[in-house]
This record gives structure tokens, C-alpha cells and sequence, in this order.
């Protein structure tokens, strides 16, 4: 019995592309976290994006190779898992294992780093605790039922077909292309079929340039557009600002709100109505959790999205927040039966959508709620045990301490 890490690089294949502005993604791109102590374990997982935080699955695997883990397993070890609960609650994962993050010599750790250690933590104490995720970020806080989720017209699905095949629709995201007469005639076509109750959100990515933003988002308004997202490079906050003033468009930032510091140079700058919460993207369940909360004191809207391919911790993870946020815009829930075989899934059960009614229904049992697939095996990339971290198949070298003690 011990403590082991072991982290998993996933490039699931996917079943359909997935096209927009910034990225084409036709395999899935995350890192996956177990801890194990004795018999418990947690897997938690974070999806970097360079464009949107500037992290990459390189960058974090790297860093997490400086986190000292002996002392997150000590301090596992040590502290009752309520007490831990109690503290990551008040304080946030940072403040609670400031230790960890040591090697980063005064600047913050990504987001993603903080999201792949965190969610992993989080999973093994629920299960310690025999409760959910969700009652342990949010206790107390009524769960919904069930939960409506919008669909995400991307680039490489017509409009017809989206609409033929997508429904039922409760909110509907539309990734821009490089033409606006496109765009303008695919919002049009949506508000045909679908008539005016369904709200129209046009995720641009940061690819509108600020001459040509106004013209834009008045085209998209005429068409029957109710938000934008994202429409200027990131923290334009000045440009964000005379869009909304002169166009009368609602803003939903994304990949300009990464941080709380940035949620509040949004707000100062009169920049946005609304922000895009991703766990992986805002640093993981709890400062996502706390980041909520700050969108509902300054009056903003919030939806709490997904990355693209998420394969399992991480679609859980939003959905307990959302799942507990009746407030939020939209919710999008994750696709992973969309985008994955059922062969390929490296998580049991795999988290799906009621395609019927395209909703989602809460999770059952402690932490998320999941376990890794023998599938998962393949994606191994590094193992941590006292020896440190090895790749697959290495025979870890003695430490040298140990060499002593047997002569």
C-alpha cells in the first residue's frame, strides 16, 4: 500500500470534427490525473488550449514534473478529508496547498495545472467522504432534476443539416466563419425554424478585427442575434466596450476572462453582460464555483461551457456546477458520445446527453462519479511513486537513501 500518481495524455480520435475561428480539432487533447493512496483513488483532468490560456498539454506535464507531490500526499495523508474539504471550500486549492506551487517563483501557476491537481484532490476526498463533487464545492444548494443544454453549429456542419439532425433546441451557439454574409444568413436561418424563444449566441473566437466589429454585430442584431462571444482579440477592453455602446449587442466573454483579476478589469472596463465559465480554462471547480458567484453580484450573465473534447473528470465537473446554477444562460454539457466510440471511452459510466430532449440528468455516486476504463491504459505517459516520475515500462533507479539502509 502507498501513494502512486499517474498521468494520461488522451488523443481520443474523433468520431466528427470540430471547426472554429481559432482551433480545428479532430482529436481530443487532454491530460488525465490519478492518485491513489492505499485503496482510494481520484482522477481529475484539465484540456489546455494555447489559445485560451496560453498552456499546452507540453507546458503542463512539464510543470506538474516540479509539483512536489510527497507533500500533497503528506498532507493528504495527515488532514482529515473534512477538515481539507472545509479549507478548499474557504480558501481556494492555491491558498490550501501553496506548497505546490513553490517552483513557479512568485508568478501564478496555469490554470490548467492548478485544474488537472485539483479536480484529482477533489474526486479522491469525495470519496473518502461517500458524497459527490457537487455537495462538496456547493453543500447544501439544490440539485436540478434534469437540465436543458444548448448545440454548437461549428464549421463543419451545414446549417440545414444542424437543424435537421441537432434538435430538440433550448439555445443555440453558432461558431463564425470569415464571412459575415454567412454568418448573417445561418443566424437567419435559425431564427426561421426555430422562431424568436430559442436565444442565438455567435461565438467569433477573437477573430473580428475592432474596424469591422460595429458593422458586424449590427448585421448579426438585424438577423436576430441576442449575444456575442468573444468578438475581439483577447481583453480589447476598451474596443469590448464601444462594441456594446454602439451596437446595443450583448457581450459573453471567454478567453478574456481566464482569472478572477480579469473578471474584474471586465467589469471595470464595462466590457461585457456576460462571461464563459470552463473549469479547466478558469483554474478548476472552485475558483469556477467562486467566479459564479462574482458574475451574479455585478449583475452578469454566466454560461458554463466545455473544451472541445473533454473526455470525462472535466464534463462532470461543469455539469455539478451547472447542475446547481439555474441562473446560467446555457449550459454545454460536453459531448463525448457524440465525438468518441463507445470502445474508445476511457471513463465508466460515460457522461452522457438525453438526445431525446438534450438534457442532462445529475451524477451518481461519490466525487465524479467515474472510473477509468482499461482503455485508459494506453494513454499512460508518466507514473510518480517515491522514485519520482517515470515513463511507461521504467525501472525506477534506487534512491540513494535506501541504498544505504541495506548495507
Amino acid at each position: 500500500m502507498g501513494s502512486e500518481a499517474r498521468l494520461y495524455r488522451v488523443a481520443l480520435p474523433m468520431r466528427i470534427g470540430f471547426d472554429h475561428p481559432a482551433a480545428r480539432r479532430r482529436t481530443s487533447d487532454s491530460l488525465v490525473l490519478r492518485l491513489t493512496i492505499d485503496d482510494a483513488t481520484g482522477i481529475g483532468e484539465c484540456a489546455p488550449r494555447s489559445y485560451v490560456t496560453g498552456e499546452t498539454t507540453d507546458t503542463v506535464t512539464e510543470a506538474l514534473q516540479h509539483v512536489p507531490l510527497h507533500a500533497l500526499f503528506g498532507r493528504l495523508r495527515t488532514t482529515p478529508p473534512a477538515d481539507l474539504a472545509a479549507q478548499l471550500r474557504t480558501d481556494g486549492f492555491e491558498s490550501t496547498f501553496p506548497e505546490l506551487f513553490a517552483h513557479t517563483l512568485g508568478t501564478a501557476p496555469g490554470t490548467n495545472l492548478v485544474c488537472l491537481l485539483e479536480t484529482a484532490v477533489l474526486d479522491l476526498l469525495c470519496r473518502q467522504l461517500s458524497v459527490s463533487v457537487g455537495e462538496l464545492v456547493a453543500p447544501g444548494i439544490p440539485v436540478l432534476p434534469s437540465l436543458p443544454v444548448s448545440q454548437v453549429l461549428d464549421l463543419s456542419i451545414g446549417v440545414e443539416e444542424f437543424l435537421d439532425t441537432r434538435g430538440p433546441f433550448h439555445f443555440v451557439k453558432v461558431k463564425a466563419s470569415d464571412d459575415i454574409e454567412r454568418d448573417v444568413r445561418t443566424v437567419g436561418a435559425i431564427r426561421h425554424r426555430l422562431g424568436a424563444d430559442v436565444p442565438v449566441m455567435v461565438d467569433a473566437n477573437m477573430s473580428w478585427a475592432p474596424e469591422t466589429a460595429v458593422p458586424y454585430a449590427r448585421r448579426l442584431r438585424e438577423a436576430g442575434v441576442d449575444l456575442v462571444e468573444e468578438p475581439l482579440p483577447r481583453r480589447s477592453w476598451a474596443d469590448l466596450r464601444a462594441l456594446r455602446r454602439a451596437t446595443g449587442v450583448r457581450v459573453l466573454l471567454d478567453e478574456s476572462v481566464c482569472t478572477a483579476a480579469d473578471a474584474r478589469a471586465a467589469v471595470a472596463a464595462e466590457a461585457c453582460d456576460a462571461v464563459n465559465v470552463r473549469v479547466s480554462k478558469n483554474g478548476g471547480l472552485l475558483a469556477s464555483a467562486r467566479l459564479i458567484e462574482y458574475a451574479r453580484s455585478q449583475g452578469l450573465g454566466f454560461q458554463i461551457g466545455v473544451q472541445v473534447a473533454e473526455t470525462g473528470p472535466l464534463i462532470n465537473a461543469s455539469r455539478a456546477l451547472a447542475l446547481r446554477s439555474p441562473d446560467a444562460l446555457t449550459v454545454e454539457a460536453g459531448q463525448s458520445d457524440r465525438f468518441f466510440a463507445d470502445t474508445d471511452a476511457i471513463v465508466s459510466p460515460r457522461p452522457l446527453v438525453d438526445r431525446v430532449t438534450n438534457t442532462i440528468a445529475p451524477v451518481e455516486g461519490p466525487g465524479f462519479g467515474l472510473v477509468l476504463t482499461e482503455q485508459a491504459a494506453r494513454w499512460t505517459a508518466l507514473t510518480w511513486t517515491d522514485h519520482g516520475w517515470q515513463p511507461p515500462g521504467a525501472v525506477p533507479a534506487p534512491r540513494p537513501e535506501l541504498e544505504e539502509s541495506t548495507r
